[in-house]
């Protein structure tokens, strides 16, 4: 009898009853609590040869790669689907999602490149636990800041605080996050980062300024008027995370 940290590669194909043809490439994990929209988009996009295999992920094929995407809110969420599909063969991992601002660096409308996470998040020190900052894969940072280039999408690199209690930020914690020199806190990157560098995989957070808290913003006092903005983000961050998932290693 094995438990799920015994699991190997066979075992996790036999539990998801997938094939070896069935294993992604590359894998988004996009972080945001409302799910069902972000499935429908992404069973369009994913559409060829496709497969769901969870309530929140769907795997299909786009111009002949195969790519998983996986709808996740916190570490524990985003670490099921990376851990898994890490085991399985998944070579790629990519974060999506949203972030609060915690620099004036960075401003609505602007795709942060993370460059490193670091690990507040609960999850990540089981898996790297002499660490406290988990970077990102360097060559999928340059892809990605020469994909922004070329396409004049405005863009941001740094670091990300990855917190599992949101509702816990306060002012003072903050400005100690802001003052360390973190562009913005999330709850997922770290996890996905620690996990893929525990399994020699490689991966990139691509995240949307949600709120700017170092300015006293929250979810219920962004102006409404941000959200095409916003929107418009997200549509580039997708196009970017294509085609990153398409990138020959």
């Amino acid at each position: 009898m094995k438990l799920y940290g015994d699991f190997t590669k066979e075992d996790w194909m036999q539990a998801l009853k997938l094939s070896e043809k069935g294993i992604p490439e590359s894998f988004i994990l996009h972080g945001e609590w409302e799910h069902q929209e972000n499935l429908d988009r992404w069973k369009n996009i994913l559409a060829d040869e496709q497969w769901i295999s969870d309530w929140n992920t769907v795997i299909g094929n786009r111009h002949e790669n195969r790519i998983g995407f996986s709808n996740v809110f916190g570490g524990p969420s985003a670490a099921i689907t990376a851990h898994r599909y890490a085991v399985l063969g998944t070579n790629k991992f990519i974060q999506t999602g949203y972030f609060g601002g915690l620099s004036s660096d960075v401003q609505y409308g602007d795709i942060l490149i993370v460059t490193g996470a670091y690990m507040e998040d609960g999850v990540s020190q089981w898996y790297l636990p002499r660490h406290t900052l988990v970077h990102a894969d360097q060559k999928l940072v340059e892809a990605a800041i020469t994909f922004c280039k070329e396409k004049s999408y405005r863009y941001v690199t740094g670091t990300v605080m990855s917190t599992s209690a949101m509702y816990m930020e306060t002012t003072e914690l903050v400005k100690n996050w802001s003052e360390d020199g973190h562009l913005g806190v999330d709850m997922e990157t770290a996890t996905t980062f620690a996990i893929a560098k525990y399994f020699n995989r490689s991966a990139i957070g691509l995240l949307n300024l949600s709120d700017h808290i170092i300015q006293g913003e929250t979810f219920y006092t962004r102006p409404e008027e941000l959200d095409n903005m916003m929107d418009e983000t997200d549509s580039r961050i997708r196009e970017l995370a294509l085609y990153l998932a398409s990138l020959n290693d």
